[in-house]
């Protein structure tokens, strides 16, 4: 890997279950996350994906691409348009800089309405494949 290679993207469907469990699993109860006719009454069309969620998918975004033994050091992300049901949430890397210890890639995630996010991940790098025996 160098600067400026591209990764291959990842396409995540956004679920209503999705949106759900993420919001439960980061014990975000806002109602905006769980129950549409909340969303509605506050001006949103449906419920939509919380940014915790969103986090979790730009890391394992990067940690998929780098292999099992990656290790997150700092993920910095910016929420641009909502993500909702039915959305499909594609998220695309480019590797900034490379050195002994970290990659710095820069993540975006795109749907039908535009950017969901941006941002950049900074990993430890994998250990190189050892040869046994």
């Amino acid at each position: 890997m160098t600067p400026g290679d591209a990764l291959p993207p990842l396409t995540v469907p956004i679920t209503r279950t999705l949106v759900i469990a993420g919001a439960i699993a980061s014990r975000d109860y806002q109602d905006v996350h769980h129950d549409a006719e909340a969303a509605r009454a506050k001006g949103s069309p449906d419920i939509f994906m919380n940014i915790l969620t969103t986090n979790g998918l730009v890391g394992r975004y990067v940690t998929d691409r780098l292999g099992p033994e990656a290790v997150l050091r700092k993920v910095s992300i910016r929420l641009g348009v909502p993500s909702y049901p039915g959305d499909v949430l594609v998220l695309t890397g480019r590797i900034l800089s490379v050195n002994e210890r970290t990659i710095e890639i820069s993540v975006v995630g795109t749907n039908r309405l535009g950017r969901h996010v941006t941002g950049r991940v900074v990993a430890a790098r994998p250990s190189p494949a050892r040869a046994d025996g």
